[in-house]
């Protein structure tokens, strides 16, 4: 597959004219181009160039091809993006853009998404303190980059307006442009944030100069950043506002790619940065108590609270998006379980956190919200507990208006088997228990005959395409509907599965017991022995027999994807690891699922 070609440009100051006719002119000599990234003021800088920008907004002119932009300040900015945000099309939790019109999209605050790859990261507006709604970042919006930072993966590409404080430094003097001040539009919060996300590529704006500093080296990451400032189009210097780049994505490069270091890579700017801006720790640093605010963001106030202490109406979004948070037991803010497993299954943030979604069935993402009653029920705040409204809101019972049955393969008595949403590789299936169940090892013995067949008959159809089965399912005490997981993987690295298992769960501090069987129904047999439905549990079962099976602690913090997370890193797909990256429209999971049906018909016990 062929790398994404991407264009980024400086400050527009709304000369959207003078800018497309320069991306159609390059997009034809050098094109075809996927997206134009914009960092630095978007909109104009004066009156007089509002009707030009209108005339995009408003459909009079075509944006050429997908435009991003962070800039969100400038004349016109607050009405047009207020009537951005009140579009129903662009309400619910996005961070890959509201749409402004066709082709042009408002990265708003902060966040990152994966576009043809690529992992992109922003933060929009600027550092001021005057309120106002909209060009400027809140410290929400930092604390929610710093959660995405911890996140295992490279960051490819960090979109900012404004120049990082310190880059300059250990720079070549004569490569730095004339008349930069690195004191003058400059923001020591975006340094520290870059020093933290550590991307491949950090676009900035806002000088009005282009500057393209050497690579330089990140502390604890094997790859370098390169920081490239752009200037403003059409501006008076001619200095360069559009610039062409087509980087491989980190996920599709191998190790020796990543860690290569061109002759002229210097050591990272910001070490400096930091030895100037943050004096030495003591015990216990003066402004704890102000950055307990960074680990908030969204009022629950309708929400049981988990936690004695704190604040009752915020949960910490630290937790929620990263599954951890550094300050641990002195967070003054709840670490709630519930909604971090929510959010890994997809629910959307927003019905998660205020129980209800202003987007409605718009919404891509699903509203159902599971409780702790005694039957595990998913439900929404005030539901009852009956089957009923559980099979309404589940995703897995077949009579839920919810079930994405176009997915759905074959069906036998107690079991029916769909293929993945978002899937990790091609034909990743699901075998799902036909009744409402939290768990495969819960259903009565002589079921596990049905899912045996299953099972035998996906490990031959992977085999006739030289590959293995691995199965594993992930067991939480609040699980709705159980899915065990089939995921193909090459018959070559197919061997290197325990190791890359066992490696995994060292990594998060706890040991695998391990045991190996003639056949797959002892192994099972002895899962049921060992399963304790008062605890969450995660088990593997391995091509050569192996079963590995964790039993999770009450207070331990295990990932919900975790299985998914260690086949990606196996097969070198590690941007997959989120099934959300790999969402596709219906059309196109309905002909996956008809081609699957037709290979796997010979092979299907149902039939």
């Amino acid at each position: 597959m062929a790398s994404p070609r991407i264009l980024l440009c400086g400050d527009v100051l709304g000369r959207l004219n003078q800018l497309f006719k320069r991306v159609n002119s390059v997009n034809k000599s050098a094109g075809p181009f996927d997206a134009l990234f914009c960092v630095g003021q978007f909109f104009p800088d004066e009156p007089d160039r509002l009707d030009e920008l209108m005339d995009y907004v408003e459909g009079r002119a075509q944006v050429p091809l997908p435009t991003y932009f962070i800039g969100d300040y400038g004349v016109g900015a607050p009405k047009v993006l207020s009537a951005v945000s009140r579009n129903s099309g662009n309400q619910g939790f996005k961070m890959d853009g509201f749409k402004v019109c066709d082709n042009l999209f408002w990265l708003k605050g902060s966040g990152k998404f994966t576009f043809h790859g690529l992992s992109v990261a922003y933060l929009s507006g600027r550092q001021l303190s005057n309120g106002q709604q909209f060009g400027t970042y809140s410290q929400i919006d930092i604390d929610t980059l710093r959660a995405f930072a911890e996140e295992p993966g490279i960051v490819d590409f960090f979109l900012s307006n404004e120049w990082p404080s310190g880059i300059t430094n250990r720079a070549t003097a004569s490569d730095i442009p004339a008349g930069i001040s690195d004191s003058s539009g400059s923001d020591s919060t975006v340094s520290q944030l870059v020093a933290e996300i550590k991307p491949r590529y950090h676009i900035a704006g806002t000088k009005g100069a282009y500057y393209a500093r050497e690579p330089y080296c990140n502390v604890d990451a094997v790859h370098v950043t390169r920081f490239l400032g752009l200037a403003s189009v059409g501006n008076k210097e001619k200095q360069k506002f559009l610039h062409a780049l087509s980087p491989t994505p980190s996920s599709a490069m191998a190790a020796a790619e990543i860690s290569a270091k061109p002759p002229n890579t210097t050591l990272s700017p910001y070490t400096l940065v930091d030895q100037v801006d943050r004096p030495k720790e003591t015990t216990k640093r003066a402004s704890d108590i102000e950055l307990d605010s960074q680990y908030w963001r969204y009022d629950v106030s309708n929400k049981r609270q988990k936690h004695g202490n704190g604040d009752t109406n915020k949960v910490c979004f630290k937790f929620i998006s990263s599954g951890t948070c550094p300050r641990g037991e002195k967070c003054n803010f709840p670490h709630d379980a519930d909604a971090r497993e929510q959010f890994l299954r997809g629910v959307c943030l927003d019905f998660i956190i205020k129980g209800k979604c202003e987007k409605g069935p718009d919404c891509n993402f699903k509203h159902s919200l599971q409780d702790d009653g005694e039957n595990h029920s998913c439900k929404r705040p005030g539901s009852s507990h009956t089957n009923a409204n559980r099979s309404k809101e589940c995703w897995f019972c077949l009579s839920s208006p919810n079930v994405d049955s176009h997915l759905v393969t074959s069906i036998g008595e107690n079991f029916y088997c769909a293929l993945a949403k978002g899937p990790l590789v091609q034909d990743h299936v699901l075998i799902i228990p036909v009744e409402h169940m939290p768990n495969t090892l819960s259903l009565p013995a002589d079921s596990e005959i049905e899912l045996g067949k299953f099972q035998n008959s996906l490990k031959v159809y992977y085999k006739n395409q030289g590959k293995e089965a691995v199965f594993f399912e992930w067991i939480s005490i609040r699980g709705t509907h159980a899915n065990l997981q089939a995921v193909p993987v090459p018959s070559s690295k197919a061997a290197f599965l325990k190791d890359i298992f066992t490696l995994a769960a060292e990594k998060l501090g706890f040991e695998f017991v391990t045991k190996k069987f003639s056949n797959n129904s002892e192994g099972r047999k002895w899962l049921r022995t060992q399963f304790d439905k008062n605890f969450s549990c995660f088990y593997v079962e391995l091509p050569e027999g192996s079963i590995l099976l964790h039993l999770i602690e009450e207070n331990e913090k295990f990932p919900a994807q975790f299985g998914r997370e260690v086949v990606a890193g196996l097969l070198n797909v590690a941007d997959r690891a989120d099934w959300r990256n790999c969402t596709i429209g219906k059309d196109e999971e309905t002909k996956l699922a008809e081609n699957f049906k037709k290979r796997f018909q010979v092979f299907d016990p149902s039939q």
